[in-house]
């Protein structure tokens, strides 16, 4: 791996994991188009640490006091029902089971038929519909028309534990290419009646868990004696920063703005990808790693 292609590889990492339009389906196209060889598993490991840090920094102030309010419901049960913040931390880890689990059991499917471009054209799409409806429910709640009055939308402190199993089982579903863990997430929080800032919030505290399991998991690999680790690390350091810049600037969009530039991109560039292939400019598994 080149410096160069550390630097785009970390640039786009950074841009995409925490807007819902899937980096992993911008990592493989990135691949694609530059005719590029896979990365490899510890380099992409090694740069979603790099973002999940710049989550940890950000939210510093939140996880800080979800985790001690937790360790302190370890010992006091009652402040599962009255602290949200403790209630916050459990429902963190009930969430993250379904990723857990889905990830070991089609781990094969991740790694070989799920990075078919046409799939990803496929989930790009479909998702970005998903997401347009689900901010449009949202607006309709927080305006209200003319036969209806505006509605109150929830906060993080009403989230139970129905509704943290089902923002476990949309952030599983960016186990596929070009769904999105943000998008899925985000779209799921806005179903189920949650602000656009509750929503983006939650998705970004729960993926902590996933992403930095994952990325540990993955590093096993890193001694292979494969790593260039001066190009990773250097792109580690561009995701974090450029991962940071990305979450301030979404959580300040998100209070006054929707997600229908998100969505119309998505569609757009299913399309564009459904048309590459079909025109044999691109072959469905091109990107990926030889064998």
């Amino acid at each position: 791996m080149t410096w160069f292609e550390s630097f785009v590889l970390g640039l786009v990492q950074g841009l995409t994991e925490f807007l819902p339009i899937s980096s992993s389906a911008h990592l493989r196209l990135t691949a694609a188009f530059a005719d590029w060889p896979d990365p490899g598993a510890a380099f992409t490991a090694v740069t979603q640490i790099g973002t999940e840090a710049a989550v940890l920094l950000y939210f510093r102030a939140d996880i800080a006091r979800i985790v001690t309010a937790w360790f302190r419901s370890l010992s006091d049960r009652r402040l599962i029902r009255d602290d949200p913040d403790a209630r916050t931390g459990w429902l963190v880890i009930v969430g993250s089971i379904p990723i857990g689990v889905l990830g070991l059991v089609l781990k094969d499917a991740i790694e070989g038929p799920f990075r078919d471009l046409r799939l990803i054209a496929t989930t790009l799409v479909i998702m970005g519909l998903v997401l347009g409806a689900a901010d449009r429910l949202a607006a309709r709640d927080e305006t209200g028309g003319r036969h209806r009055a505006a509605r109150p939308r929830k906060e993080l402190t009403d989230l139970n534990v129905k509704d943290g199993l089902i923002f476990g089982v949309c952030q599983a579903m960016a186990l596929v290419p070009g769904v999105s863990r943000s998008g899925a997430t985000i779209s799921g929080g806005l179903l189920l009646g949650y602000t656009r800032e509750a929503a983006a919030r939650y998705s970004f505290l729960l993926a902590v868990p996933a992403v930095l399991a994952s990325g540990l998991f993955e590093l096993k690999d890193a001694g292979d004696g494969h790593t260039a680790w001066g190009p990773t690390l250097f792109a580690t350091v561009i995701a974090f920063v450029v991962g940071y810049a990305v979450i301030a600037w979404f959580m300040r969009y998100i209070t006054t703005r929707s997600f229908m530039p998100f969505v119309v991109y998505r569609i757009l560039l299913g399309l564009l990808l459904f048309a590459l292939v079909g025109a044999e400019v691109l072959t469905p598994h091109a990107g990926e790693p030889a064998g």
